[in-house]
């Protein structure tokens, strides 16, 4: 069993640094290509929350590579310079990407609604349980060790309920910046697929290394009873 995680977790080290290298090379590719619209990202975002209704979220620029996210109690979308300043496909793609996320949460979008419940619950299980774990397995404490696994395992739902979020908020940015015009359909339009699939593929790296350490845990915790 040790050697299988010893191989399971290089597996999974290897694939998100591959997801996160991938991410940052599409990024940089598409950051030289300028689309037809001369839209910068902060532009971007604000023209798709204007054709959605939306008047009352705000975009600010915020320091930081690719650290652009959307602030659901704040109403604030943050642009990291990259995407704030910059007249590119990938600029556009990640702003408008950060604006589905605003839409989603305007219209109650239900995954992002029971992702936000859980952000706390997650947080707390990703910092304890591991903690509560150690502790169940050097005190020889079953039901301790068992417990930290269960909290750990808050952090896997959330990762697993954030993938349609993401992926939801890729679709709606894709659409949007087809049918509003801010890139062209063709190689405008696949450049900025190219850059928001590679980013996808980081959620998915991340909810399946969660996955395994959490079946690492508890079968650790279950073959020690």
């Amino acid at each position: 069993m040790t050697g299988i995680a010893i191989l399971g977790f290089l597996f999974f080290m290897i694939l998100s640094i591959w997801a996160q290298s991938r991410v940052k090379s599409t990024f940089n590719k598409y950051s030289n290509v300028r689309p037809s619209s001369g839209m910068t990202g902060a532009q971007a975002a604000e023209y798709m929350l204007r054709n959605a209704g939306l008047a009352d979220v705000r975009i600010e620029r915020s320091g930081g590579f690719l650290t652009d996210h959307y602030d659901p109690r704040n109403k604030v979308i943050r642009l990291s310079p990259g995407v704030h300043d910059q007249a590119s496909l990938s600029a556009v793609g990640v702003a408008c990407h950060e604006a589905g996320h605003a839409i989603q949460d305007a219209q109650r979008y239900a995954p992002l609604v029971i992702r936000n419940m859980a952000v706390p619950i997650a947080g707390f299980g990703s910092n304890m349980g591991l903690y509560i774990l150690i502790a169940g397995i050097l005190f020889n404490f079953f039901q301790l060790a068992l417990l930290g696994v269960i909290l750990f395992g808050a952090t896997v739902v959330f990762q697993v309920i954030n993938l349609p979020v993401e992926f939801d908020a890729t679709a709606r940015a894709k659409r949007a910046m087809v049918d509003y015009g801010m890139v062209q359909a063709g190689p405008e339009e696949d450049g900025v697929a190219k850059v928001l699939n590679a980013a996808a593929l980081t959620y998915v790296a991340a909810t399946l290394a969660a996955i395994f350490t959490f079946l690492y845990y508890l079968m650790l915790v279950l073959g020690r009873r």
